[in-house]
């Protein structure tokens, strides 16, 4: 098995050679993988050779082609891995807070960049996010309340029964369940007080879908 400093040297220069069509400097290499002195890097790339990972083109400066890559990842490298997998997991991270959205009567969408707030990363990775506070009872009924921080996936798509942003006719955005019909969109409260909106899907643009909330108690 090879070493971490192996390991890490031979898919930096295989993945350069693909990218660029070029072995990467020595410089470049040491860079990649920590090390101070081209020395360093040219006892790593002689054991390379040796096992027959990397083999060296003759009449050609610093030449390196890859033969083959290891099946295997060093120990070392799976912890690694794993302790970064775990830090991200545990760390917070800051996403656009767009203002208030109705969820009730809908109300002109608000996006101001310059807000944000912060949310654990495992809320948010995999895709694009943005936070949004919740106005009106419309959808109390599955837990969404007046004053909720919502998180939303951006997406231009949606499936049927999804609690999705709807922005109408450009300037009006609601949180709601969204029905497709033929030709129309039926946006559905869940609140027994209000009635569900029908109309023409041309007039209604999916900017996102319900992905979780939060809520502080005062």
């Amino acid at each position: 098995m090879l070493t971490p400093k192996q390991y890490k040297l031979l898919l930096f220069i295989n993945k350069t050679i693909k990218e660029t069509g070029c072995c990467p400097s020595f410089d470049e290499m040491k860079d990649a993988v920590g090390l101070k002195s081209k020395s360093g890097i040219y006892a790593l790339i002689e054991a390379l050779v040796e096992r027959n990972f990397l083999r060296k083109l003759p009449h050609k400066a610093r030449a390196l082609e890859v033969v083959r890559l290891p099946k295997l990842k060093p120990s070392a490298i799976i912890d690694e891995e794993k302790k970064r997998d775990e830090a991200l997991l545990n760390a917070m991270v800051e996403i656009p807070l767009y203002g208030k959205i109705a969820a009730g009567t809908p109300i002109e969408a608000i996006a101001n960049e310059n807000e944000k707030v912060s949310v654990p990363y495992e809320m948010v990775r995999g895709g694009r996010f943005y936070a949004l506070t919740i106005e009106g009872d419309s959808m109390v009924d599955i837990g969404i309340l007046d004053g909720d921080t919502v998180i939303i996936k951006k997406t231009e798509t949606a499936n049927n029964g999804d609690i999705v942003v709807a922005l109408v006719d450009n300037c009006e955005a609601t949180l709601k369940q969204i029905r497709k019909e033929g030709t129309e969109v039926v946006l559905i409260p869940k609140n027994e007080a209000y009635e569900p909106r029908r109309l023409a899907a041309s007039r209604v643009k999916v900017q996102g879908v319900l992905s979780s909330l939060f809520r502080t108690y005062h």
